[in-house]
């Protein structure tokens, strides 16, 4: 999915100087963006007091939204470089079409990841005729230096593993969790789960003390760490945790993201991930005279835009402001 905001601000991330090593409880609030002609998120990453969470650096929360009279998500052609997209869904569908020529419909709980390596395009739709509900979560995992020029590629896992527990249905997205492993493909340590809980639901989720963690609120009424979280709000949760307390007041669902802090800086713009201000105005530069970036074939329709690049390279600041 692509960052619609036609004032997109330079941001350099990463960097282990602002990782809160110990637990804590930081509750981001969302910024409401408009996405395309129909749809509006809310923005959790990048955030006004936290950029990223391990390698996640971007996460949107949408819906759950009435589409049956609406075109849905229609995102035209736009590239990526230096991250994989994830694509999440509670409800609807969404068709994913790409440079490489890859089509493929992700439905509630199946996987979407594309990873951009140095370059792709990708478009986005609600398909014709479509589910009434529209509800789902778009997330971006930067890639390190060490990887972010491997070979695009998209991946469509339908079927995931689970861990359960009583009250709770945990979906490995990437990474590992109590032992279940996703077949999505990962470049550094990182974990992303979905936590369905059922009303009444009292426990406690094992977690690797050294990554950071934080958890999205997708639906229900739900206490981390005897914090209540609405949806569509995050909860930062630092470092050092073992175990995380979970207290479902009804049926819930949220989203559990962390990973080891990301060690390196980058420079994160539009739908750019790169480490100098030089590489993303050559990837803007790349993209608005057709190169690199391929195609998206099939598609009805004319190619998104880049916005301006601003007028003054971005200074390093570090993972927070």
């Amino acid at each position: 999915m692509s960052n619609l905001d036609r004032q997109a601000a330079l941001s350099v991330c990463g960097g282990r100087g602002f990782v809160v090593a110990e637990p804590v409880r930081e509750l981001l609030a969302p910024r409401r963006v408009q996405l395309g002609e129909s749809t509006e998120v809310r923005r959790l990453l990048p955030n006004l007091g936290r950029r990223m969470v391990g390698a996640w650096c971007f996460v949107d929360h949408y819906g759950p939204d009435d589409i049956t009279s609406e075109p849905g998500m229609q995102v035209p052609p736009h590239p990526h470089q230096g991250l994989q997209t994830v694509s999440w869904l509670h409800e609807g569908e969404v068709l994913h079409q790409d440079s490489l020529g890859c089509r493929a419909t992700v439905r509630p709980r199946e996987l979407g990841l594309m990873t951009s390596g140095s370059a792709i395009s990708h478009a986005e739709q609600s398909p014709a005729p479509h589910p009434r509900y529209l509800h789902g979560a778009q997330l971006w995992v930067a890639l390190p230096d060490s990887h972010r020029h491997v070979d695009a590629h998209f991946e469509h896992h339908a079927e995931l593993p689970q861990a359960t527990a009583p009250g709770l249905t945990a979906t490995v997205i990437l990474g590992s969790v109590d032992g279940a492993a996703s077949p999505g493909t990962t470049y550094t340590p990182i974990v992303g789960a979905d936590l369905a809980l059922t009303a009444g639901a009292d426990l406690r989720l094992p977690l690797e003390p050294d990554f950071e963690y934080a958890v999205l609120s997708m639906s229900g009424e739900v206490h981390v760490d005897g914090v209540p979280v609405l949806p569509g709000s995050m909860l930062y949760l630092g470092c050092g945790r073992g175990e995380l307390p979970l207290r479902a007041a009804s049926d819930a669902g949220l989203m559990l993201l962390g990973g080891e802090p990301f060690a390196e800086e980058i420079v994160m713009w539009w739908n750019f991930i790169g480490r100098t201000n030089d590489e993303i105005a050559q990837a803007r530069s790349d993209w608005m005279n057709g190169d690199r970036f391929g195609e998206v074939k099939g598609y009805e329709g004319a190619p998104l835009p880049a916005p301006e690049l601003p007028p003054t390279p971005l200074k390093p600041r570090g993972r927070v402001r």
